[in-house]
């Protein structure tokens, strides 16, 4: 009777000399599998008994290393939207919503926000995600700048019409 050492740390026996053939021929037991015999102190490599030196030839193959399960050690991050997305979409709302001022600073910073949003999805999209979101207030941002651009050319040239009429007056 014999007790081996599995792959998982664990002893198990007492198992029979038939029994270990089966676990060899299985792929469970290898030459450098621990093994000890009944009324025996020492633990031996598999290979190394008289009994299965005919299972393994006259020298212990080397095992492969075995791969390493990926094993996550902490808690799995949950995918979340990006801040600065999400910043980067209500700066926009609110650089159309507010008149004055042409929409400056939520314009600008929305833009600077939703560029940033969307440089760091594309750079973890395993943590982030919101890249919709991103655009939207890259768009909205863009549109704001636009819209207040159209409104200072404008009031830019309201003046000009103003004085338009009354230098026609003079002639």
């Amino acid at each position: 009777m014999y007790r081996i050492i599995g792959a998982d740390g664990r002893e198990y026996g007492p198992i029979s000399l038939e029994q270990i053939g089966r676990w060899i021929v299985e792929g469970r037991a290898n030459a450098e599998t621990k093994t000890i015999v009944e009324g025996s102190t020492e633990w031996k490599p598999l290979g190394s008994l008289s009994e299965f030196s005919s299972w393994f030839g006259k020298a212990i193959p080397p095992t492969p290393p075995r791969p390493t399960p990926s094993v996550i050690t902490g808690p799995v991050p949950l995918k979340t939207t990006n801040p600065f997305a999400l910043a980067g979409f209500v700066l926009g709302i609110l650089s159309l919503c507010c008149f004055c001022c042409y929409g400056l600073p939520f314009n600008l910073l929305g833009l600077i926000f939703s560029i940033i949003g969307l440089v760091q999805i594309e750079n973890n999209p395993q943590l982030y995600h919101g890249k919709a979101i991103a655009i939207t207030g890259l768009v909205l941002c863009i549109l704001s700048m636009v819209f207040g651009m159209g409104l200072l050319a404008l009031w830019g040239t309201g003046g000009a019409w103003r004085r338009f009429p009354h230098r026609a007056l003079r002639l």
